[in-house]
């Protein structure tokens, strides 16, 4: 079994990804910028490391011989993690850094998107060995985004746009199948199993949670809303996900799905 170091270890795909590598036996570190807590037996090595500086990266990485770099905000400050991710990892010698990325990222012009393509290029031309997954959005992401939609009575859903949405726990899955494995590069894309609409998830998304919102439909402009339109988030090929997102919606459904 391999020594396997994940980033973003106590995050959404972070944590189901600790779990299913300790489950497979590895030697699991989890570096987040709180320590890792949780009832599991066996627990992982927590490391409370902030990629945004760097501290204690070094300590965290001897002996690894994979990186899963699930570690991520929107806010920005990414490249400059990956850099210096990256940089301690050549200074180590570990082998194989896998990559968690997002479908559509070379197609789909946000900036987040962009800045995800500008990570996968500086892992790609590290050195290193590597692996490069990217996904559909998590079922987790689309309920939360309609969560805080839901605040208001009147709910804006974007017109044209579909959703591919995938199971975390799927996508941690085959994260702890590549790190196990050799550097393969970029491997095939992960979508979730159905394409839906916007409003068929928006208004799913309300009848699991008991609510009622008047929807109005938004034409959005930009070149972000067309690549949207034509499909630049999803990959309908590689539908390989199992769990519906209707699925994860009635897991959910006694506990408060669209409280908080």
């Amino acid at each position: 079994m391999a020594t396997i170091l994940v980033t973003g270890g106590t995050g959404t795909l972070g944590r189901p990804l600790v779990d299913r590598l300790l489950d497979d036996g590895h030697d699991v570190r989890s570096l987040s910028r709180r320590p890792h807590t949780g009832t599991e037996r066996p627990r992982p090595r927590s490391y409370a490391v902030d990629l945004r500086d760097g501290t204690g990266l070094p300590e965290a990485m001897a002996g690894v011989d994979t990186i899963v770099h699930c570690a991520t905000t929107p806010a920005g400050g990414d490249m400059e993690a990956a850099g210096r991710l990256v940089q301690a990892a050549k200074a180590a010698g570990i082998p194989h850094l896998v990559y968690i990325s997002i479908v559509g990222v070379d197609r789909v012009p946000l900036r987040y998107y962009r800045t995800k393509l500008a990570v996968e290029r500086l892992i790609e031309d590290s050195g290193l060995g590597w692996t490069v997954l990217r996904t559909t959005q998590f079922h987790h992401l689309v309920l939360q985004l309609i969560k805080a939609g839901a605040r208001s009575p009147v709910l804006p859903v974007p017109t044209g746009v579909r959703v591919q949405p995938v199971e975390v726990r799927e996508v941690a899955a085959r994260l702890a199948g590549l790190a196990a494995g050799d550097p393969a590069g970029r491997v095939p894309d992960m979508g979730g199993p159905e394409v839906l609409s916007t409003h068929d998830v928006v208004r799913a998304t309300l009848e699991a949670g008991g609510r009622r919102r008047l929807l109005l439909p938004l034409w959005l402009p930009g070149a972000s809303a067309a690549a949207l339109r034509r499909g630049g988030n999803l990959t309908p090929e590689h539908a390989d996900g199992q769990h519906t997102y209707a699925e994860f919606l009635a897991e959910r459904a006694g506990g408060g799905l669209m409280g908080g």
